[in-house]
Formats: structure tokens, C-alpha cells, sequence
């Protein structure tokens, strides 16, 4: 269930709760506004709030914001503002969500695989409560495996086999003897070439394990005129001769 859906159910319950009151709350004085506060208040600090979308919280929130603290909603209108401030460490993540059939991953979850898709659509101006956001999956996206090197393995040939021609990739890498997770997106098709890419929506990110991605780094491209190296002797390559990513000779 949709976070959004748990905040409908529970002032669906509330109203149950309150005969008298009208389901529009702009009909709603401060006194109903108490009463309703009062109804609920076991139930809404469980609600996940930072995990809905700015859409959600606009249209479906925003109507019943007397029946939070002032605070809570201050600081969530921030969170989607302020690209400074910093979450709380008591913020709920989000639920779990069964990732099966969405994402072929040994490295990755569903969690980070949303994270970089907001990333990639820059549907949050503070990626520091990207980690807290409900899973963002939107059409047309589709997870599709094209390499995996405990399968195929990770020499340059091999991945230029599988990946050349394709665009709007994402490569994941877990660092050896570790929990790290490290890759990039490339939203150009991948080439045996010794060409540079040319783009301004690649980027570079870091998850310290994929049960933790509060601390997640993203790095955005500086130098557009060199993101990406295309060359058959290497894997996916990305930035310069000075700072890349070649995941085909890991």
C-alpha cells in the first residue's frame, strides 16, 4: 500500500470516528480540527509523510495541515524547498516494498533504484531526503538486465557486446571486500568508438551498502564536453583521463 493510500484510510477512519463532521475540511472550524487531531493522534506520527511526493502532500495534505504539528509540517514543505536543510534522524524510512519482478539485481534494491531515478527526472530539489521519498517508479520506465559479471563476465569485449547501442543506462558496482555500491547513468548509447560523450544529464553516485541510503553521494558532470570515454579496450567509462569509472577492468 501507497503511503498516500495509509493517510487516506486513516482520515477515512477518523471521519468514521466523528459523524458530525463533513468530509471537506475547508467546511471544517478549529474545533473540528481538534477533534479530529485528537481522534488521531496515536495513529498520524506512524504515517510516513516524507514519503509522499510534493504532488501528494500539495493536494492531499496540505487541506488537513491543522491536524499536524506545526513544525512537522513546516519542515516537510522545507524538504522539498530548501535543497540546505537536513533531515531529522527520527524520520520514518519508507515501507518495504516486495522488488522481485520490478528489478534484476544481486547489488541493488528498489530503494536506490528510485533514488536514481529521481536523480534522473531532478523531481527533488534536496537529494537529501531522497532516501526518505516513497518508491518512484514511473511509466516508462522499465528495469531491463543487460550485464551482470558474476553471469557474463566483466571483460570490455563482453560489455560492448551487450550494452553497445543502448541508452539511458545504469551501471551498478559493488566495491570488492566491502558493502559499497558505486556506478553512473548514461543517458547516450554506449559506443566502440574512442570518442568522448557529450551530455549534461550523466552522473556519478556512491551508496555505502544497499540498506543505506541516507549517506548517498551524488555527483553531477562538470566538464560536459567529456562525459564519457567510449573505447573497445574498456567497460563503461565516465569523466576524463583523470577521473573515471572504468567498471570493465574491475
Amino acid at each position: 500500500m501507497r503511503e498516500i493510500e495509509v493517510w487516506e484510510h486513516v482520515l477515512k477512519w477518523g471521519l468514521a470516528q466523528n459523524p458530525t463532521l463533513v468530509p471537506d475540511p475547508d467546511t471544517w472550524t478549529d474545533d473540528d480540527f481538534i477533534l479530529m487531531k485528537n481522534t488521531l493522534q496515536q495513529c498520524l506520527s506512524f504515517i510516513r509523510l516524507f514519503s509522499l511526493s510534493s504532488k501528494e502532500l500539495v493536494q492531499k495534505v496540505r487541506p488537513y495541515k491543522k491536524l499536524l504539528n506545526h513544525q512537522l509540517y513546516e519542515d516537510l514543505v522545507n524538504s522539498y524547498m530548501d535543497p540546505d536543510i537536513k533531515p531529522a534522524e527520527n524520520i520514518l524510512l519508507p515501507r518495504n516494498i516486495v522488488t522481485d519482478e520490478i528489478i534484476d539485481s544481486k547489488i541493488v534494491n528498489l530503494n536506490i533504484a528510485s533514488i536514481i531515478l529521481r536523480w534522473i527526472d531532478k523531481v527533488d530539489l534536496n537529494y537529501k531526503f531522497s532516501h526518505l521519498r516513497g518508491v518512484y517508479l514511473p511509466l516508462p520506465y522499465e528495469f531491463k538486465l543487460l550485464l551482470r559479471g558474476s553471469r557474463d563476465g566483466f571483460t570490455p569485449k563482453r560489455f560492448h557486446e551487450l550494452c553497445d547501442g543502448k541508452s539511458d543506462t545504469i551501471t551498478f558496482i559493488k566495491v570488492k571486500d566491502s558493502e559499497e555500491i558505486i556506478g553512473g547513468y548514461n543517458p547516450l548509447k554506449w559506443e566502440s568508438s574512442d570518442n568522448m560523450g557529450v551530455t549534461i544529464g550523466s552522473f556519478i553516485f556512491s551508496f555505502k551498502n544497499k540498506n543505506n541510503c541516507k549517506d548517498a553521494i551524488i555527483s553531477n558532470i562538470e566538464n560536459t564536453t567529456i562525459s564519457f570515454y567510449f573505447n573497445p579496450l574498456r567497460g563503461p567509462s565516465f569523466g576524463d583521463y583523470d577521473k573515471f569509472i572504468v567498471t570493465g577492468l574491475l
